[in-house]
C-alpha cells in the first residue's frame, strides 16, 4: 500500500465482531453471569487490571477450569514478586488438554515433516497415547517433581511426552535437536533429569542430519539419568542408543488416563533464556498460571475455539511451541511442522495453511517481509479462505509489512501483531477481533496486563520511548528460576530496576489511544547525543533497500560522553557489492528517515547477521566482541543459527575493529 504511515487506520472493527468472536461471547457472559456490562475492549481492559480477582476469577469460570480442590481465593497476596494466585487449588494442565475430550473423533494434531510422511491424530488417539506414555514413564520410575527432558523435534511424540509428563506432576523441559551438545547440557544439567527422550537424527530440507553422537555425549554429561527413551525418527531412526527404551516399549501398556492433582504453582515445564549472554536461565512455569493465561490469550485474543486449526512454525526450543500445544486447551487442532520452514521455497507454509484449513497462522516479521520482497501473493495462489487471523511475533513488523498483509488478505483477516516472551510464556501486547489495527503499531495491552512505559525515574510516559514494565501481577509470571536460592537471580532479572514492578527489557512507546510500538531490546538502544532510538527503527530504513538482505547496528558508547561510534553491518543481496554509492544512499536514507545523529560512522558488509535460534538479532553480544571480549565469552555457539557468525566481528576480522 502506497502512502501508508505509522498510525494509519488499517482495519476498523467489523460490525459483527462482538457477535462472532469468543471475546464477544465472554463480554455477553460477563453481563449475564456477573452483571458487568462493558461497551468495548478499553473498558473491559481497565476493569481487568483494576479488579484482578474479579477478572481472573471470571477467566477461571468462563473457560470451565476443573479443580480437584477449589481455591480459597483468586489472589491472596497482590505483590510482585510473590503474588499467590488461586491458593489451595489443585489441578492439572494435561487434564484440560486431553482429559475431557468433547469429540474423540475430532482431529487434534496434524504433523508435517521433511523426515517422514504426515501424521494425524484425533483427540481420542492423542489421549490414548498420552495414557500409554504416562504408564511407560511410571514404569521408569517417574513421579511427581521428577524432571523429564526431550531432545526432540516438533513432532507428535513430543506433544505426547510433554502431556504424559505433566499428567504425573513431573516437570518437562525440551531442546530442539539442532542444538549442539554444549547448549543442551547447559540447559538440561541444571535440572538433574531422570529420563531423556531423544531422536537419532532428522531431515532438514534436503539434508540428513545425524545426531547419534550428540545423543551419546548428552547422555554421558547427565549423570542423574536413569533411562533414555529412543524415538525412532530420521535416517538413523532405527539405530537406538545401547540400553535405551524404545518409544513402542514406552507405549506398550494401556492404563486408564489419570491426572495427578497438583497445586496451582506446581512446576509444569521449564523454559530457557537464549543463552547468548551467559548460562541460560531456567525459567519455571506453573500448571495453573500457564493454564489460565493460555485459556485467556488463545481464547480471547487469538479467538480459538473447538474445531479451529492453529498453525505456527516453531521449534521445541521456543515458548511458542508450548503455546501451540495449548491450542488443545481450547479444543482446536494444532499443526506441527518440522524441518526447514523455507523448503523447498517461501510458499511452503502458505501451502500447508491451505492444506490444513488453518484458521490462525503465525509467522515471523522476517518471513512476511521476505514474501513481500519476492512478490509472493499467498491469498491469490492458495485457498486460504478458512483463515481468520494472522499472528505475528518475534520482532517488530515494519509499516510496510502491515501494508503487504492488508493488500494480500484484506479486512476479513485480522493482523494480530504481538510481543511477549519466554519469561511469561505469553503475550504482553497484541490485538483481538474487537479492536482496530493501526499500521506499524501493536493494538495494545492484553487483558489483565497493566503494561506501561517507564522513564529512568520510574514515571509512566506516553508518546515517547521508555522501558516496558508490568505494574500488576500476572498468573503466568514464573514460579521462579530453577536452583535459585532465595530467588536472588529472579529478583535481579525482573525487579531490581523498579522495585515491585516487572521490568521486561523492551523499549516501547505507547500512544494516547493505548496502541504501542516496540523498537527493540532496551539494552541495545542507540543513544547518540541524547536522542535514543530503537534498533527496529533503524532496520526498517535499511532493510527496505533491495540490495540489503539483512542488517545489524551497534552503538559503542564513548565513556567520556561523546557521540561514540555507530556501526552498521549489512548482508548484501545476491550479486550486490557494498560500494561507495550504496554507502552514500544508506547514509542519506538514515539521515532523512531518522536523524543526522544516526548516520553510521562506518558501514561494513558481513556474510550473515548473528541470530539466536529463535531468530533474534544479537546486537549486545556483537557489541561486547567489538569491545574486546572473545566470541565464546559472550554467547554459546550452539545457541546460534550460524555458530560462525560471531567470528566476523573479532578484532582484525572482516567486520572487526582494528586489531
Amino acid at each position: 500500500m502506497t502512502g501508508l504511515v505509522e498510525g494509519s487506520l488499517l482495519r476498523a472493527v467489523p460490525p459483527d465482531a462482538r457477535a462472532t468472536s469468543e471475546l464477544g461471547r465472554y463480554l455477553d457472559w460477563l453481563r449475564e453471569r456477573r452483571g458487568l456490562d462493558f461497551p468495548g475492549v478499553p473498558d473491559l481492559w481497565r476493569w481487568s487490571v483494576t479488579d484482578l480477582s474479579g477478572f481472573w476469577g471470571s477467566i477461571w469460570d468462563f473457560f470451565g477450569v476443573r479443580a480437584h480442590t477449589p481455591p480459597r481465593a483468586v489472589l491472596e497476596a497482590e505483590r510482585m514478586p510473590g503474588a499467590r494466585w488461586f491458593a489451595g487449588a489443585t489441578l492439572n494442565y494435561a487434564e484440560h488438554a486431553v482429559g475431557h475430550v468433547r469429540d474423540p473423533g475430532q482431529v487434534a494434531v496434524v504433523a508435517y515433516s521433511q523426515t517422514r510422511e504426515p501424521v494425524e491424530l484425533t483427540y481420542g488417539e492423542l489421549a490414548d497415547r498420552v495414557g500409554r506414555a504416562r504408564a511407560g514413564l511410571r514404569r521408569l520410575g517417574v513421579g511427581r517433581g521428577d524432571r523429564v527432558v526431550g531432545y526432540l523435534p516438533n513432532i507428535p511424540e513430543t506433544v505426547v511426552a510433554m502431556l504424559a509428563t505433566a499428567s504425573l506432576g513431573a516437570i518437562w523441559a525440551g531442546c530442539a535437536p539442532e542444538f549442539g551438545v554444549r547448549s543442551v547440557v547447559d540447559r538440561f544439567a541444571q535440572l538433574r533429569p531422570t529420563v531423556l527422550l531423544a531422536v537419532s537424527g532428522y531431515r532438514y530440507g534436503d539434508r540428513d542430519i545425524d545426531r547419534r553422537d550428540a545423543v551419546t555425549a548428552v547422555r554421558a554429561a547427565l549423570p542423574t539419568l536413569r533411562h533414555v527413551v529412543h524415538v525412532p525418527y530420521g535416517p538413523a531412526g532405527a539405530d537406538r542408543p545401547p540400553g535405551a527404551v524404545t518409544w513402542s516399549e514406552l507405549l506398550a501398556t494401556v492404563e486408564p488416563l489419570a491426572f495427578e492433582p497438583v497445586p496451582f504453582e506446581h512446576p509444569l515445564f521449564v523454559l530457557f533464556s537464549s543463552g547468548t549472554t551467559g548460562r541460560p536461565k531456567a525459567i519455571v512455569h506453573g500448571h495453573g498460571g500457564i493454564l489460565v493465561e493460555h485459556l485467556k490469550n488463545l481464547g480471547l485474543s487469538w479467538d480459538l475455539r473447538p474445531g479451529d486449526r492453529l498453525l505456527w512454525f516453531t521449534s521445541t526450543a521456543w515458548m511458542l511451541w508450548n503455546t501451540l500445544v495449548s491450542g488443545l486447551l481450547l479444543g482446536a487442532g494444532i499443526v506441527l511442522i518440522d524441518g526447514d520452514p523455507l523448503y523447498p521455497d517461501l510458499t511452503e507454509q502458505w501451502r500447508l495453511a491451505a492444506q490444513t484449513r488453518a484458521t490462525l497462522v503465525g509467522a515471523s516479521p522476517g518471513y512476511l517481509m521476505a514474501c513481500r520482497r519476492q512478490g509472493i501473493e499467498p491469498a491469490r495462489r492458495f485457498d486460504l479462505t478458512a483463515l481468520r487471523q494472522l499472528g505475528v511475533a518475534g520482532s517488530p513488523l515494519p509499516v510496510e509489512g502491515f501494508g503487504w498483509v492488508h493488500e494480500q488478505f484484506g479486512p476479513d483477516v485480522l493482523l494480530n501483531v504481538g510481543s511477549g516472551g519466554t519469561d511469561l510464556c505469553t503475550g504482553i501486547v497484541a490485538g483481538s477481533p474487537m479492536q482496530p489495527v493501526y499500521a506499524g503499531e501493536m493494538t495494545g495491552n492484553l487483558l489483565g496486563v497493566d503494561g506501561q512505559a517507564f522513564d529512568e525515574a520510574g514515571r509512566a510516559v506516553v508518546g515517547r520511548l521508555g522501558e516496558l514494565v508490568i505494574t500488576r501481577p500476572l498468573p503466568s509470571m514464573p514460579v521462579g528460576f530453577w536452583d535459585d536460592p532465595g530467588d536472588a537471580l529472579y529478583h535481579a532479572t525482573y525487579f531490581a530496576r523498579y522495585p515491585g514492578v516487572w521490568c521486561h527489557g523492551d523499549w516501547i512507546r505507547y500512544t494516547e489511544r493505548g496502541s504501542c510500538v516496540i523498537t527493540g531490546r532496551s539494552d541495545a538502544t542507540l543513544n547518540r547525543g541524547g536522542v535514543r532510538l530503537g534498533t527496529a527503527e533503524f532496520y526498517r530504513v535499511v532493510e527496505e533497500f533491495a540490495e540489503v538482505d539483512d542488517s545489524l547496528v551497534v552503538h559503542l558508547e564513548d565513556p567520556d560522553g561523546g557521540p561514540g561510534e555507530l556501526l552498521l553491518y549489512i548482508v548484501p543481496a545476491g550479486g550486490v557489492t557494498l560500494d561507495g554509492a550504496l554507502r552514500d544512499r544508506l547514509s542519506t536514507a538514515l539521515r532523512t528517515g531518522l536523524s543526522p545523529r544516526h548516520v553510521p560512522d562506518a558501514i561494513h558488509a558481513v556474510r550473515a547477521v548473528p541470530r539466536s535460534r529463535t531468530g533474534k538479532k544479537l546486537e549486545v553480544p556483537v557489541k561486547r566482541i567489538l569491545l574486546g571480549l572473545p566470541p565464546d565469552a559472550v554467547a554459546s555457539r550452539d545457541a546460534l543459527l550460524d555458530p560462525a557468525a560471531l567470528d566476523q566481528f573479532v578484532p582484525g576480522g572482516p567486520a572487526g575493529r582494528a586489531a
